[in-house]
């Protein structure tokens, strides 16, 4: 670089050798000259030069004569940083070898303190904040309410029968966990209703409900500080009816597309619409890991908590995919069973006859909250959320690994972050979708974490809903958190003749058991090898 080249530097101040010197600043207000104190090191300090055009930091020495060298102009101050900003000519620059990935462009040189002397202050530490579930929302096959969804749950009613929104009779599968009848009145402006993606509607319905559950009135809502409340709430599919009209109306023209065609598709707008109608400002994204998606957000929506970044946030996940293109896409995979004649009885986790997953369609939303603000505010605390983890097979797209690896990666993972001994669990919503390897590889991975313990049950919600895809884990959180609440576990339907090796002591019968939940564990699993385990108690 020529020597006539100037050069930026900011120099952080380490008050040592203070100096008085008039320096001409150039603030906000124009350029004056002020007397200026500022310090030399008396200990060799560290630089950092920046090539502004590649930004590749290259870190030099700085001695005290460095820093007292002439030809140098004071441009600013930052207050924050304690750093004065200085121009002067390259030849005041430390030698090029030190610096030979800065040899051209603009440069800018950070002077710091020693290791020890810049070390930042620790953060003091700070009580843990505890998170506790205060409401839910469902839309799913058998019923919109928490209440009605699981009193149908624990009867041991099926919510899967023959598909009525199209014409699906030249598929091999035509039955689904299908909503027959979803209003979104009191709930979503009819304008937005007649727009948006049925994934977005459950969604917004689902999130709304579990508001008025945890008891937030309008009142309320005017009182909450709306930058510490968040919307976590994903989905696999995202707008999938959406997308597929617009590559029809893309058939006959660009002209023809609906504009709302690309928002109301992708899969994070339907938390970003929940927290636009709530002027919620907190953390909003959605996150899609398949069929893993819902518990991914509520464990990451419970962080953001924990760390003080929130103190209400709205999680779960939606999916409505029960359209020809979903459909068919399952059927491409061999995924679905193929039990038409008999549609109450396809979906049937462990069960020696299975044949496949039932496709499902919903939403399921948990209001999550920091404990204090719940007492604070005098809230019905449902359960208290404990942790949990996240892991990835890395194995293959579709298939479980073989040896359930990732699975037992995974809950014991959760077990350790959540400090929760094995011997607590007494009960498992297990993912189990009634697929031939899915349900086996899970069952022989929970054995192993958990061994023969004679106290715990097992079931899956699936037998009676199908497959919710990435609305499962939220909604079999909300089974979850009614099982620790009622005391009751609901029923695994349909396993009539056990696979071989599965214990049946472990797993629920036919009919709702009693139980007193010491710790309960909700795993779900997606497409791509991504595991989730989560873990709910009783609130004491």
């Amino acid at each position: 670089m020529a020597s006539s080249t100037v050069s930026s530097w900011m120099i952080g101040s380490c008050m040592s050798v203070p100096g008085e010197k008039e320096h001409e600043l150039h603030g906000f207000f124009g350029i004056y000259k002020s007397k200026c104190k500022w310090a030399i090191p008396s200990k060799t300090t560290k630089g950092v030069f920046i090539n502004s055009k590649s930004n590749n930091p290259v870190t030099f020495p700085i001695s005290s004569s460095f820093l007292s060298q002439p030809n140098r102009t004071i441009t600013g101050f930052s207050s924050s940083n304690s750093c004065f900003l200085f121009t002067g000519s390259a030849a005041t620059r430390p030698p090029t070898k030190s610096i030979s990935s800065a040899q051209t462009g603009e440069v800018m040189a950070i002077a710091s303190q020693s290791a020890m002397e810049a070390a930042p202050k620790k953060k003091p530490p700070t009580k843990e904040r505890r998170v506790v579930v205060t409401g839910m929302g469902v839309t799913t096959p058998v019923g919109h309410d928490p209440h009605t969804f699981y009193e149908n749950l624990l009867e041991g009613v099926s919510g899967i029968s023959e598909i009525e929104a199209f014409d699906c009779s030249q598929y091999p599968t035509r039955i689904a966990g299908e909503i027959k009848s979803f209003s979104t009145d009191g709930w979503i402006v009819p304008k937005l209703s007649k727009r948006m993606d049925k994934f977005m509607l459950y969604m917004l319905t689902a999130g709304k409900k579990a508001l008025s559950d945890g008891g937030i009135t309008e009142d309320m809502m005017n009182e909450l500080d709306k930058r510490r409340c968040g919307v976590l709430i994903g989905s696999a599919m995202g707008g999938m009816k959406v997308f597929n009209d617009a590559i029809e109306a893309l058939r006959v023209s660009y002209r023809k597309m609906n504009p709302f065609c690309v928002p109301f598709a992708t899969t994070n707008m339907g938390s970003a619409m929940l927290a636009m109608d709530l002027g919620w400002m907190g953390p909003n994204y959605s996150i899609s890991t398949a069929c893993a998606t819902s518990n991914f957000c509520i464990l990451n929506a419970a962080n953001h908590i924990i760390r003080g970044e929130a103190d209400l946030m709205l999680c779960g996940g939606s999916d409505a995919a029960i359209i020809p293109i979903g459909l068919g896409g399952f059927v491409a995979c061999r995924a679905l069973s193929q039990r038409n004649t008999d549609p109450s009885r396809a979906s049937r986790p462990w069960d020696s006859n299975r044949d496949g997953f039932v496709m499902g369609e919903g939403a399921g939303v948990l209001l999550l909250e920091e404990l204090e603000h719940a007492k604070q505010r005098g809230a019905t605390i449902y359960a208290e959320f404990l942790g949990g983890s996240f892991t990835c097979d890395a194995y293959h797209m579709t298939e479980p690994h073989p040896k359930g690896t990732g699975v037992i990666l995974c809950v014991e993972k959760a077990l350790a972050q959540s400090g929760v001994a094995k011997e607590d669990v007494n009960y498992i919503n297990a993912h189990a979708t009634s697929t031939p390897a899915g349900d086996l590889k899970e069952y022989q991975a929970l054995v192993h974490c958990f061994g023969q313990n004679p106290e715990l049950r097992v079931n899956s919600t699936k037998s009676m809903i199908g497959h919710l895809l990435g609305a499962a884990g939220a909604v079999e959180a909300v089974a979850t958190i009614q099982a620790i609440r009622t005391g009751w576990v609901h029923p695994n339907i349909n396993l009539e003749n056990p696979d071989e090796g599965v214990d049946t002591n472990i797993l629920v019968g036919p009919k709702k058991e009693r139980l007193d939940i010491k710790v309960a564990l909700s795993n779900s699993f997606g497409f791509g090898g991504h595991n989730s385990s989560i873990l709910f108690a009783p609130y004491k």
